[in-house]
């Protein structure tokens, strides 16, 4: 016989999610004669069934104890599961304690992820579902995987069973060694699920930052590379959920890319920033249209007209649902556009896209969940900071110029800092009546961030609407060298952090050609 192959004689059934559990166990005891032992709920379903088991407390001698605490903690079970067979102390240990070998393990763990997604979920109740004996049993199965199979989730089922019918009730130990490291990596993301939720009760640092962080992402897709054909690239998520763009359902097109979902990210966080109808086009993770409307078309046509030439193979997102009258606005033209975003689409929406265009992606996001933390690595380690989640908020801004906004303005005004909040630093906006007109985005001057947002509002013939536009700045301007360009070019309006030693030659400068200043006093660096 090889060597390899384990006969699965004795199995160890515990599990919190039943699919698929009186299933598989018939079949175990009918086609292969396995004698099976299992605890609590699960025996109850399985006797339930119909299905010869064996509760676990008539191998332990103890009963489940302590509302289910305790029941298979002890050296019977584990003894079971970590001898080495071909040991032979280990196999006179077993002997000599009358402890049986256990050749498989199915255990799935008790809900913690889900319990603690809910809303309402007390600590209490989070603290009871976490287990113990579920992750103890699978690391002791996984560590001795040369003559254990351990299984940790109902969509393994089949393939397990399929191994058994391929190896007459025996398991190969490549098909233990897969399942191995899947167990260690289940165990791996439930700890860290644990440690992410008891962090922000309990061990925060005094920046509000956690003192460890240990995120456990898992494979979602293997995109064709990263950002640049020579890169191999992925798209990464915690298991179980389907968040943002990650958790997105593609509706329609080819297969995504590395950039499509940065930029795709991008474009949703910026058109959530709205209440109203809203449309953004992201190139290369900046925006070069973006509008707001009374109708979701009319902010399409208006944000597209930002920037025609950069919009050419876009990234398009809108904030509410498309419907056919913004279908048939995107489909006009001899438009090219990558993707396509929104939290969903009208049915006659959706065909008119699927058939102008065969490859562009459509996706169906829901507004993303306001983050807590972001993150970047850098070689050896990581940043993390807490999330910009600030908006604008008039009600903290001071005008520090003679002139005031009016309400046209204001409106503006908040448009404006909030397109420039999501254009790389040192950032540029030059908007009116709610559409982007100009940006000049990741400059190593601000002055040149406004010499180019100017010339590319101009170049895409804005220069009209320049005359009364409002502009704002991601950070305080050093000098009035950037706001006499924006103010050459027509603003009326500027908004800005503020906080400059030389903030009273910009001010003096906004006074003398009636411009209104406004100072938010928060900086939105995107670096």
């Amino acid at each position: 016989m090889n060597p390899d192959l384990v006969p699965v004689r004795r199995a160890l059934i515990s599990v919190s999610d039943k699919t698929g559990l009186i299933e598989l166990a018939a079949v175990l005891t009918r086609e292969f004669g396995v004698e099976i032992i299992s605890t609590g709920g699960t025996a109850r379903t399985l006797a339930a069934a119909g299905v010869k088991v064996k509760d676990v407390s008539q191998i332990t001698g103890f009963p489940e104890m302590m509302d289910g605490r305790v029941k298979t903690l002890h050296p019977v079970v584990h003894g079971g599961l970590l001898a080495l067979r071909d040991n032979p102390e280990h196999v006179a240990a077993m002997q000599g304690h009358g402890i049986e070998a256990i050749d498989l393990l199915i255990v799935n763990l008790y809900p913690f992820e889900q319990v603690t997604a809910r809303e309402d979920c007390l600590l209490e109740n989070a603290i009871e579902n976490i287990d113990i004996g579920g992750p103890a049993m699978i690391r002791s199965a996984a560590k001795n995987h040369r003559s254990v199979a351990v299984v940790t989730d109902a969509t393994e089922y089949d393939s397990l069973l399929a191994q058994l019918r391929s190896h007459s009730g025996a398991t190969q130990l490549s098909f233990r060694n897969t399942l191995a490291a899947a167990a260690f990596a289940r165990t791996a993301r439930y700890d860290a699920a644990i440690n992410q939720y008891l962090q922000r009760h309990y061990t925060q640092t005094a920046s509000g930052l956690p003192a460890v962080l240990a995120p456990v992402l898992q494979l979602q897709q293997t995109l064709r590379y990263g950002e640049n054909p020579h890169q191999a690239g992925a798209l990464y998520a915690p298991a179980g959920e389907k968040r943002g763009i990650a958790g997105a359902r593609q509706l329609h097109g080819k297969a995504l890319s590395y950039m499509n979902l940065l930029d795709a990210d991008a474009a949703m966080a910026l058109v959530s920033e709205f209440s109203e109808p809203a449309a953004a086009i992201i190139k290369h993770a900046n925006p070069c249209g973006c509008a707001t409307a009374t109708t979701l078309s009319e902010a399409f046509d208006l944000a597209y007209a930002g920037d025609p030439v950069a919009a050419f193979g876009g990234i398009v997102a809108f904030n509410q649902r498309v419907d056919k009258a913004t279908a048939e606005k995107i489909v006009a033209g001899k438009r090219f556009i990558e993707v396509l975003l929104a939290p969903q689409f009208a049915p006659e929406a959706l065909a008119l896209l699927q058939q102008r265009w065969a490859d562009c992606r459509v996706l169906c996001v829901e507004k993303p969940d306001v983050e807590s933390l972001t993150y970047r690595s850098i070689s050896g380690g990581a940043l993390v900071q807490t999330a910009d989640n600030a908006g604008f908020d008039q009600s903290m801004a001071r005008v520090v110029s003679k002139r005031q906004p009016d309400a046209e303005q204001w409106r503006d005004i908040a448009f404006a800092a909030l397109t420039c909040k999501h254009v790389k630093s040192n950032a540029i906006t030059l908007v009116r009546n709610g559409q982007l007109l100009g940006a000049g985005a990741g400059q190593m001057s601000r002055v040149t961030s406004c010499r180019l947002c100017v010339e590319l509002a101009n170049q895409n013939g804005h220069g009209e609407k320049l005359a009364g536009a409002t502009a704002a700045s991601d950070a305080f301007f050093p000098f009035p060298d950037g706001p006499e360009i924006l103010i050459a070019a027509g603003a009326k309006a500027i908004v800005q952090p503020g906080g400059s030693k030389k903030d009273d030659l910009t001010i003096a400068l906004c006074d003398q050609h009636d411009v209104a200043l406004v100072f938010t006093a928060v900086r939105h660096f995107r670096h």
